[in-house]
This record gives C-alpha cells, structure tokens and sequence, in this order.
C-alpha cells in the first residue's frame, strides 16, 4: 500500500499565496489562520505540520485536505489522471462574489493563455 504524506511545498504555497493576496507578514497570517509563526516557518522550510496544525491550516484556507496529499510510488504518469486546469478553476472563479463576469473571463483567459505557453516550453 502506497503511503501518503502531506506536499509540504503545495501548502506553503497556498499559504504563501492568501498571505500576499491580502497583503500580510507571515506572523499576522499565522495569528489570522490561530497557528504559531515558527509552524509556518517550518512548513517554509520543508518540514510537516502536525494534525492539528494541518487542519486549522487546511480549514482556514477552505481547500480540501486532499489537495495537498501526495502518494509514495505514484509516477508522473499518474498527474494524465488529473482534470484540466481550466476545469477546476472555473467554477471557483464563478463562486466568487467580488468577480464581475468580465473578470472572470479574463482571468480564464489569461490563466489559460499561461498554461499554453508553459506546455509549449515542456
């Protein structure tokens, strides 16, 4: 049975990105989110969270746990199982109550214009 770890690097990623979003430290997100700094900064540095600490993160980021799960033996085969980018994307975009329409589709269009060009370059 493949064992299952948490992608330290995706969720500090995410973090990082809701952290530049609204503009804050890494110590005032860690008080927003009701961690301690020096977890984050554990998660910088490549190390796991504990469960509680991956929960509160996980909750306060509204994303799923399983998004951040990565699987011992899975091969980069596996990532041709994964849905189209834009699949995924969209119905977030539209849950958003502070996109207009025509922010949407320029976002759709700039996320997909980038996907191309970094496929391109393979």
């Amino acid at each position: 049975m493949a064992k299952t770890t948490i992608n330290t690097a995706a969720l500090y990623s995410a973090l990082d990105a809701a952290r530049q979003e609204r503009q804050l430290s890494w110590r005032t997100l860690a008080g927003e989110i009701g961690v301690s700094p020096s977890l984050l900064s554990r998660l910088g540095n490549g190390l796991k969270p504990d469960t509680d600490g991956f929960a509160t993160i996980i909750a306060w980021l509204r994303l799923p746990a399983e998004s951040f799960f990565e699987r011992d033996g899975e091969s980069n085969a596996d990532d041709a199982r994964e849905p189209d980018l834009m699949a995924q994307l969209a119905p977030l975009l539209r849950a958003r109550k502070d996109l207009s329409e025509t922010d949407i589709n320029y976002l759709q269009q700039v996320i997909g214009l980038t996907v191309e060009r970094a496929r391109a370059k393979g």
